[in-house]
């Protein structure tokens, strides 16, 4: 994030907002490292769609700022992850200090976790189990939050995710939790 603040060309006033969300969160906001491709940015409204292409010229895949540091930006439309209906932000004052052109805020923790269990590959499930052995994510925090994203998907095409979904939070409250599965209400056209 520092090598695009300083690459930055575009003439500044107020700093625009980025919500990083991903892997990249997670680092973030605990003592957790592993490899990773890519930063993912949350598409918001206030991210005009001029500033999100300068973006990802900059650093998104292929760029010569993505080669040199080995990631790259990519920029996620809002509806695509599994997220509460409330995503929770997290403030990185000291990191968006040292920025010229940008604020940062990073997802929430459990928020992350919810959003892994709709994938849930290796590196997805490398993620979770991280954060619960850490500490950092509660069995009860993630429940309430998983239910709540379940509110968020079930009103469109995207609640055909949710028996998945509600399959891997249950293999991590088994696994990891040592707890029975939770059981989750979906709507009864799924």
């Amino acid at each position: 994030m520092l090598a695009i603040d300083r690459a930055w060309q575009r003439p500044s006033g107020a700093k625009t907002m980025l919500h990083v969300i991903g892997s990249t969160a997670l680092m973030l906001q605990s003592n957790y490292v592993r490899g990773t491709k890519d930063s993912d940015v949350l598409e918001a409204a206030d991210l005009p769609s001029d500033i999100a292409a300068e973006l990802l010229a900059l650093a998104g895949r292929g760029t010569s700022l993505a080669a040199r540091h080995q990631i790259y930006l990519d920029i996620v439309p809002r509806g695509l992850p599994f997220l509460p209906l409330a995503p929770v932000w997290h403030s990185l004052r000291g990191f968006s200090d040292q920025l010229v052109n940008f604020q940062v805020e990073s997802l929430d923790i459990v928020d992350v976790t919810v959003s892994k269990l709709k994938r849930f590959n290796l590196n997805d499930q490398a993620d979770v189990r991280a954060m619960v052995e850490r500490g950092m994510v509660s069995h009860d925090e993630l429940v309430e939050r998983f239910k709540s994203a379940v509110d968020r998907f079930s009103g469109d095409a995207r609640a055909y995710d949710l028996p998945k979904c509600v399959r891997n939070l249950n293999q991590v409250e088994r696994d990891l939790f040592l707890e029975d599965g939770t059981e989750i209400e979906l709507p009864d056209w799924i």
